[in-house]
C-alpha cells in the first residue's frame, strides 16, 4: 500500500522510531514531510527511548503517537511497554509500526531469523494487539484494522501493524549526506593494516560487511574478525570482554555513531574498567546508512568528550587518513584504553556483498584464534 495513505489511516501527527530497511518507505516519507521535528518526528537512541518518548507525548497532549522500528528492537521495548505503557500501569496507548526482517518461510540474514520467527508472538505476549500488512493487503483492510485498534487504544492499550518486505510503496525520495569525504571501507582498509594480526570485533550492518570484503581481498584469514551480524550497540561491549579475558593481548572494536547511541551506557562502562588493551573506533557518518541513511544525533555530539568524561584515558577525533594512521598507530603503542572518532561520508559500493561463512563459523573461527594467542 502507498505510504502516504497508511499515514492517513493512522492519523497521528506524532512519530519517533530507529530507522528500519523493512520501513524505508515510512522514514523517507517521514523526512520529507517533517524532517527531524520535535513536534512531529524524532529519531531516538534505541526503541525503549522511543516508547519512553511516546509516553511523554501522549501524557502531555493526550493523543496517541506512533513508534516505528525493526522487529530486532521488540527486546528493548519489552520494559517500558510492560511497566509503564500497559493498562495495568498507566494504560498509555501507542501505535507500533514493526518491519518483519526474517519473516518465516522469506529468505534473509542469520540474524533475523529466530527473531523473525517470534516477531508476532512477542507482540502477543506484551498483549500487544496485531495485523500484518503484506503487498496485497488493500486499503480497506487497513482501514478496517484502524477502527478496531480504536477501540483498543481507547482502554489504554497498545496496538501493533507488522510490515512485510516490500508491502509499503510510494514513498518519497530522499538523500542523505553529509560533508566528510573518508568512505567507511577506506577507514576500515586502514584499521585493517595497522591492526595487523590482532583481534577485531565490529558492529552490524556495513562495517563488518566491509571487513570481510577486505580481508577476502587481502587474502587473508576472517579467523581475525568477529562480526557482530545482530545486536546493534553492543559490539564494544564484546569487546569488553574478550579484553579482560585477554589481557596480553590488544583487541579492537570497530563500531558505529548509531550502535554507540543504542545503547551508550557501554561507554560508561569500559571508562570504568579501563581495559589497556582495547582500541575502540568509531565510524561516525551521522547516519543509519545500512537501513537507508536516515540521520543520527551523532553529527551534533562530540563522542570525544563524552568518552573522557566516561573515564577513557584517551579519545581523539580525525578526518584525514593521514591523521587517522597516525592515530590507529599511536593507539597501538598506547598500553591503554583509547577511543578514535572517524569523520566518515555517507555511502557504499552497490555491489558490496555478505559475508560467505556462516555465523556460528565466523565464531568457531574467531575462538579458536583467541585459544592460540
Amino acid at each position: 500500500m502507498r505510504v502516504e495513505k497508511l499515514v492517513q489511516i493512522i492519523g497521528s501527527d506524532f512519530y519517533t522510531g530507529v530507522p528500519d530497511s523493512q520501513l524505508k518507505a515510512l522514514c523517507n516519507y517521514l523526512m520529507a514531510v517533517y524532517g527531524i521535528d520535535p513536534k512531529h518526528h524524532v529519531i531516538a537512541a534505541n526503541e525503549g527511548n522511543c516508547t519512553a518518548l511516546a509516553a511523554g507525548y501522549h501524557l502531555a497532549t493526550g493523543k496517541v503517537p506512533v513508534v516505528y522500528m525493526q522487529n530486532s528492537g521488540e527486546g528493548n521495548i519489552i520494559n517500558p511497554v510492560a511497566s509503564l505503557l500497559n493498562d495495568k500501569v498507566y494504560a498509555i496507548p501507542v501505535v507500533f509500526i514493526v518491519g518483519w526482517r526474517g519473516e518465516p518461510g522469506i529468505h534473509d540474514e542469520p540474524q533475523h531469523i529466530y527473531q523473525g520467527e517470534v516477531t508476532v508472538k512477542l507482540l502477543e505476549d506484551m498483549d500487544i494487539a496485531s495485523f500484518i500488512i503484506g503487498r496485497e493487503t488493500t486499503d480497506e483492510e487497513v482501514e478496517a484494522a484502524m477502527e478496531r485498534f480504536r477501540t483498543i487504544l481507547a482502554s489504554g492499550k497498545d496496538v501493533a501493524f507488522v510490515i512485510r518486505k516490500e508491502a509499503l510503496t510510494d514513498a518519497p525520495k530522499v538523500v542523505y549526506k553529509n560533508n566528510c569525504s573518508m568512505s567507511r571501507e577506506e577507514i576500515i582498509r586502514h584499521i585493517v593494516k595497522i591492526s595487523g594480526e590482532d583481534p577485531v570485533i565490529s558492529t552490524t550492518g556495513k562495517a563488518s560487511r566491509e571487513l570481510f570484503e577486505t580481508r577476502a581481498a587481502n587474502g587473508q584469514s576472517h579467523k581475525y574478525d568477529f562480526l557482530t551480524v545482530g545486536s546493534m550497540g553492543h559490539s564494544s561491549s564484546i569487546a569488553l570482554g574478550v579484553a579482560i579475558n585477554k589481557p596480553g593481548q590488544q583487541i579492537w572494536c570497530v563500531d558505529g555513531d548509531g550502535a554507540v547511541l543504542m545503547h551508550m551506557g557501554s561507554m560508561a562502562v569500559l571508562g570504568a574498567n579501563k581495559p589497556k588493551n582495547l582500541i575502540h573506533v568509531v565510524i561516525n557518518n551521522g547516519a543509519h546508512e545500512t537501513v537507508g541513511g536516515m540521520p543520527t544525533v551523532a553529527g551534533n555530539i562530540d563522542l570525544v568528550k563524552i568518552a573522557l568524561a566516561c573515564g577513557y584515558p584517551n579519545a581523539v577525533r580525525v578526518d584525514t587518513f593521514e591523521d587517522l594512521d597516525r592515530e590507529l598507530r599511536a593507539a597501538k603503542d598506547r598500553d591503554e584504553l583509547t577511543l578514535v572518532e572517524v569523520k566518515c561520508s555517507i555511502g557504499a559500493r552497490e555491489d558490496l556483498g555478505r559475508p560467505t561463512t556462516s555465523a556460528l563459523e565466523n565464531k568457531q573461527n574467531f575462538m579458536e584464534y583467541l585459544k592460540s594467542l
